[in-house]
């Protein structure tokens, strides 16, 4: 049995705007109809004896990732949610301890790019031996040029005919003319972080490397909070855990270490904008444009617009990614640095790093129109059969009006229905709710006034989606 473990914490911070705290890369479509976690299943569908996922998120992402789920078919997945994020090691820990010990994991980021799945599939079924007789594999991918931006692993000699080689040492990434003796040498490949291995190796050999890791995941997944599809692992617990990655606290220090070569699999860790423009196929002036674009000699660049018409003249190795609430402008060569920017608005406390426009909930979507001093104006999208929690307001009311479906609302005491074109006002602090009891998405427009209109104005009674603290809607 195979179990995969997908690893769905990240931030993707490198990816903005596009991608954000809220809403990373992971549950995003960059390359296809389907997001980066969707495809990470998917690209694994005709594997034999494959059970149900186990995917390790933070709380904040448990509602997208088990809707997403939902939609490519996945049944009974385990949704493990990290209370602190503590990095690869420790979460592939929780998912051992979830498994049983003779169980095969297959632990994979969701947010790569394979645009060969049957030839990584192939991999997979090749490395099998190799997990059965006891060894940690690590897939290394075939070098297609010199890169300073990630790992290589140094293979050693064979271990079977299925193409599994010992590792001889991992090493940091190089220096531009080191790369180049790497890929010259055809003994190095690119650490691809992604491994498969026995639930009871993986932690046997954690232990021996890095003690008391695993006692920390035990006690953590002993005393987690079973709730519908989630493990929520004890906060305290967890809070204790060292913070490594599996290269660090296993792979390097392990005797027991193998890799699979994956050749011809068009992997990418999509890492960077620059990434996504390698990743991606090109017009016939090696420019890669998504959405509304319009150029007029523009060569080697990436354009993406998510709502307005972008246009270009005369410009060269830009990559131009534009939002509803920012645009990013960079040089190609400089994509890895969007990290600054991120830190910089982090340092001033910018919403655009943690939030879109549209801020997905459990219930659908809220997005924000227009806002200034004492005054916002939202609209709503609210799934069929599905509600907000029943809450109350201190510093603000609000006006409602239905512009798509029916409203259930409940007011105080009073509890009606809206239907199109209809309207209602919330006093504040008055007890309300909204609650879609038709069929159709429900589309209403909030209208907020008051003192102070932040999310955290917000005193919740009663909430189906097991939200107990004032945070947001």
């Amino acid at each position: 049995m195979i179990i995969p473990v997908i690893l769905c914490g990240g931030s993707g911070t490198r990816l903005w705007p596009f991608s954000r705290k809220a809403y990373p890369k992971q549950l995003l479509s960059l390359s296809s109809g389907y997001s980066m976690l969707q495809e990470t299943v998917l690209r694994l569908q005709h594997l034999p004896d494959l059970a149900s996922p186990t995917v390790i998120c933070n709380e904040a992402h448990r509602f997208v990732v088990a809707e997403q789920l939902l939609e490519i078919g996945v049944k009974n997945p385990a949704i493990i949610l990290e209370p602190y994020a503590k990095n690869t090691a420790p979460a592939t820990a929780v998912a051992a301890l979830e498994a049983n010990e003779h169980d095969l994991l297959l632990v994979l980021p969701a947010d790569h790019l394979i645009n060969e799945p049957e030839q990584f599939c192939n991999a997979i079924t090749a490395s099998q031996e190799a997990v059965n007789a006891g060894y940690l594999v690590t897939f290394g991918v075939q070098p297609e040029r010199p890169e300073t931006g990630y790992g290589y692993i140094k293979t050693g000699q064979s271990i079977n005919q299925s193409g599994c080689y010992k590792v001889a040492q991992f090493v940091e990434k190089p220096d531009l003319a080191t790369a180049q003796k790497y890929v010259e040498s055809k003994e190095y490949f690119w650490n691809s972080g992604m491994f498969m291995f026995r639930a009871g190796d993986y932690l046997r050999e954690l232990e021996i490397c890095t003690p008391g890791m695993v006692a920390v995941c035990r006690q953590s997944l002993e005393k987690s909070e079973r709730d519908k599809d989630f493990i929520r692992l004890n906060e305290q617990t967890f809070a204790t855990c060292k913070s490594d990655s599996i290269d660090y606290a296993v792979m390097e220090r392990s005797k027991h270490v193998a890799t699979t070569p994956l050749e011809q699999c068009g992997w990418s860790d999509l890492g960077s904008w620059e990434s996504v423009y390698d990743a991606k196929d090109k017009d016939k002036n090696q420019n890669v444009l998504t959405g509304d674009i319009y150029t007029e000699d523009v060569t080697n660049c990436y354009l993406r617009s998510e709502g307005r018409l972008l246009a270009a003249v005369g410009v060269s190795n830009l990559i131009v990614v534009e939002t509803a609430d920012a645009v990013l402008v960079a040089d190609k060569n400089a994509s890895q640095d969007v990290k600054k920017i991120v830190a910089s608005l982090q340092a001033k406390n910018r919403t655009e790093i943690d939030f879109h426009k549209r801020v997905h909930r459990p219930w659908g979507y809220y997005e924000v129109l227009d806002n200034a001093e004492r005054f916002q104006v939202k609209r709503i999208s609210v799934k069929p059969g599905a509600s907000l929690s029943l809450q109350m307001h201190n510093f603000r009311s609000e006006h409602w009006v239905v512009i798509k479906g029916c409203a259930e609302v409940t007011c105080g005491e009073k509890v009606f229905t809206l239907d199109e074109n209809q309207s209602t006002y919330i006093p504040v602090k008055h007890k309300h709710r909204l609650r879609n009891p038709g069929t159709e998405p429900l589309m209403i427009i909030e209208v907020q006034t008051g003192s102070y209109l932040g999310e955290d104005d917000i005193v919740r009674f009663e909430d189906h989606y097991g939200r107990t603290v004032a945070a947001a809607t």
